[in-house]
């Protein structure tokens, strides 16, 4: 093996010298004073020239290296003292290289418990690197600078029980030269300038210090020390950052074990909620496992741990250790934990708190199938690195639970993005009061001076094919059941009880002919759930069980046969407001875009929205009537498609319903106030509270001296109260019928007076589908 460094690998040439080392001896050798020393360097030195004289000239071949190793110790002897051998990680070396000879004995055994498959590398050590801190190396020694060019290097060697541990490397490069030779290229300051703000261009490295043309001539010594520990930390915290990456569990593992020197330790986390007191799986995309939850379920925490240990961990936060797990089971009288790790075959323990300012946030589990080998002496190794996982833990609950509040935000009680701005400045302030502990009330949000646009697209007779469904429904179990009474009761001496309630289904059958009462489902279902179902369930007859089996089965409201009916009305109602209200949420970008405004939308039986718009929606944008009137026009235009989309799936629907829509103009502007109790806006004063009753009953008036209704199928109904509304929403129809979106004939009639209301009029005009 030749002992140089590939030839475009680094700016060296190498040459393994002892020179420094032979200058030495000849020193000593021409020491009087020290007659003894002297004679035996000279001794030394006869016999190296004599038979190696190319440990001072240079050595390339590995073959020198095994001819000469005697006499090289010899060399080294005051460098290698005998008496450390044992207790020093040393060996001569190269520098960024991974050849090294002349190993103390300590060195050698930890190589020889590695095995022969093992070869050392430097950890995290690339090609750029290895050139640009050779290039570094020459500009300290050669040009006088003071580059502090590398990171701690780091051997990974594995012990014989496949533990991994990480030796530290220490370099003396006392015994090294560096000598420029006549391919070396002239560095300027310039250059060293344009060298430091360059790192990562290593053709520039190159440029500069061409491959070869720097002789290094001499050797190095390599310290290491067992730096396992410390580099065990760093790892976990690197780890730390990537919790979420696959195999975060297992490198985990590796670490703890390279701090315990345990091969087979395992680890493992539980998360503790102090709100209820439970214990639950690690939360944070279930990374770590739980062994004091096996089962991966929330679990009380004292239950689980005992009173003892649960006070040891929750409210004096210390360590609870037990080298040996049946002995530990023997002095506890509850809990769960011996139980559940003995059969796992885990025989030792530590479990360790992770608490912050005194407050438990999780435990840390260490566990070990071996007794003895996990105990409160080596828990306390721990100290140097739950910190970490304290730090990390604390900021992943509080991240969670921030993740948990905007995921409640956005679908329960979301604010809408136009009027978010005013919350935020809101908060803000109440914040910024906090901060300097100041007293501050949050005000209340209010937008006055807004323009309402109110409108709905209706499923007419939903209550009727709500009651027909289950009056049908009841009607089919009613009839089973009957059936299935007389074929009890027709059993000589069985069930006469039974016999006698099916009189009383025949009556509640006979109920169900004519209209449905508010309250006859209720009582119908009350009866037979106290009366009729307790008494089949006890029935194990084997000629009527399969029936009464099946009779519960369609009793099931997600399958069963007697609810067959209304879940094709609910499966109508749902793909009704599904359609339509998609199209309405996917136009509500290009509405926005016309001027920023407020915009809800609820699914009833049908779906209506509301949409309030006006300068202290948006103050930093010009508002004008123009994009009012712009929004009016996209209100009808929306509803139209809307209507459209519904006749598309008409002919797919289960239960037969029409659909109507309706408009509500109003030009008189009004204030909207975010309701805190009820977590949404609502308009605010009682003037304006006109408004919302207008919206509650003009779907169910009817044209003014008839009893037809305002809404009919097919047909838009436009609702005013004065005649400027009435010739804007004119103008914006004929716009419309322009699209072929509206008929051309349009209807206009006065609505009948509501409760405290009067002077509406309404526009009716068809929908072209």
């Amino acid at each position: 093996m030749m002992l140089d460094f590939p030839a475009d690998g680094t700016p060296f040439k190498l040459q393994l010298s002892f020179h420094s080392v032979i200058e030495g001896l000849e020193k000593t050798a021409q020491d009087t004073q020290h007659p003894e020393a002297a004679a035996a360097a000279g001794d030394l030195l006869r016999r190296v020239n004599a038979e190696a004289p190319e440990l001072r000239e240079g050595i390339t071949q590995e073959e020198q290296l095994k001819r000469h190793e005697g006499l090289i110790r010899e060399l080294l002897h005051d460098l290698f003292p005998e008496a450390l051998t044992q207790n020093e990680i040393k060996a001569v070396g190269l520098p960024y290289s991974n050849v090294f000879f002349n190993l103390t004995e300590r060195f050698g055994k930890i190589l020889h418990a590695a095995g022969p498959s093992f070869s050392t590398y430097i950890r995290d050590f690339d090609e750029h690197q290895f050139y640009v801190m050779s290039c570094c190396i020459i500009l300290n020694q050669y040009y006088g600078t003071q580059l502090d060019f590398g990171p701690p290097l780091f051997y990974d060697i594995p012990a014989a029980d496949g533990v991994m541990r990480h030796y530290r490397i220490l370099a003396n490069a006392d015994f090294l030269d560096i000598v420029p030779t006549e391919n070396s290229l002239p560095i300027t300051p310039e250059d060293i300038d344009l060298l430091l703000n360059n790192y990562h261009d290593l053709a520039l490295w190159k440029a500069k210090f061409p491959p070869q043309t720097w002789l290094l001539r001499g050797f190095s010594l390599l310290n290491l020390f067992d730096a396992t520990v410390e580099s065990a930390v760093s790892t976990f915290k690197e780890n730390l950052l990537g919790l979420y990456h696959a195999g975060f569990q297992d490198s985990t593992a590796t670490i703890f074990r390279s701090i315990y020197r345990i091969p087979d330790l395992q680890i493992g986390f539980t998360l503790y909620t102090p709100e209820d007191g439970l214990l639950s799986p690690c939360a944070f995309g279930k990374q770590m496992k739980s062994f004091l939850l096996p089962e991966g379920q929330d679990e009380d925490a004292r239950a689980v741990l005992g009173e003892a240990v649960y006070q040891a961990l929750a409210n004096e936060n210390v360590y609870v250790a037990a080298s040996d797990t049946t002995v530990f089971q023997g002095t506890q009288t509850e809990g769960l934990i011996a139980d559940r790790l003995l059969y796992r075959n885990m025989n030792s323990f530590i479990l360790a708190p992770v608490a912050k300012n005194g407050q438990l946030l999780g435990i840390l589990e260490l566990v070990c199938p071996k007794p003895r080998r996990l105990n409160s002496i080596n828990a306390n190794k721990l100290d140097i690195i739950l910190p970490y996982l304290t730090d990390t833990v604390e900021r992943l609950v509080a991240q969670f639970q921030n993740q948990v509040q905007a995921v409640i935000q956005e679908k329960y009680t979301a604010i809408h993005g136009s009027v978010h701005w005013k919350f935020q400045e809101e908060a803000e302030r109440y914040i910024d009061a906090q901060m300097i502990g100041k007293e501050y009330k949050l005000q209340e949000i209010i937008f006055p001076e807004v323009h309402p646009l109110y409108g709905q697209l209706d499923i007419r007779g939903s209550s009727e094919a709500r009651n027909s469904s289950i009056q049908r429904d009841l009607q089919q179990q009613l009839q089973t059941l009957v059936l299935l009474l007389d074929a009890i009761g027709n059993r000589p001496g069985k069930a006469p009880e039974l016999t006698s309630e099916g009189q009383t289904v025949r009556t509640l059958l006979g109920d169900l002919e004519g209209t449905l009462l508010a309250d006859t489902e209720q009582y119908i279902q009350h009866y037979l759930e106290e009366n009729i179902h307790p008494r089949l369930r006890e029935l194990s007859a084997p000629e009527v069980l399969p029936f009464i089996q099946q009779y519960f089965r369609d009793t099931d409201k997600a399958q069963g046969s007697f609810h067959a009916w209304r879940r094709r009305y609910e499966n109508t109602v749902a793909m009704i407001n599904d359609t339509v209200a998609g199209i309405l949420d996917s136009r509500q970008k290009e509405a926005q875009a016309i001027f920023p405004h407020y915009y809800e939308r609820f699914k009833t039986d049908g779906v209506e929205h509301n949409l309030y718009i006006g300068p202290c929606i948006a103050p930093k944008q010009v508002f004008d009537v123009r994009k009012l009137q712009a929004l009016r026009l996209w209100q009808l235009q929306v509803l139209c498609e809307m209507e459209a989309a519904y006749h598309q799936v008409k002919p797919l629907l289960r239960t037969p319903l029409e659909v109507t829509t309706l408009v509500l103009a109003h030009h008189s502007t009004l204030s909207i106030r975010f309701r805190l109790d009820e977590k949404r806006f609502d308009v605010d004063g009682s003037y304006n509270a006109r408004f919302e009753i207008v919206k509650k009953r003009i779907d169910k008036a009817h044209r003014k001296g008839t009893n037809e209704r305002i809404t009919q199928p097919g047909f838009m109904t436009i609702v005013c109260s004065n005649d400027e509304e009435e010739q804007e929403y004119r103008h914006f129809i004929g716009q419309l019928q322009a699209r072929r979106l509206l008929d051309v004939s349009v209807e206009h009639f006065d609505v009948e007076d509501l409760q405290g209301i009067s002077g509406l009029r309404a526009l009716r005009v068809g929908i072209v589908h």
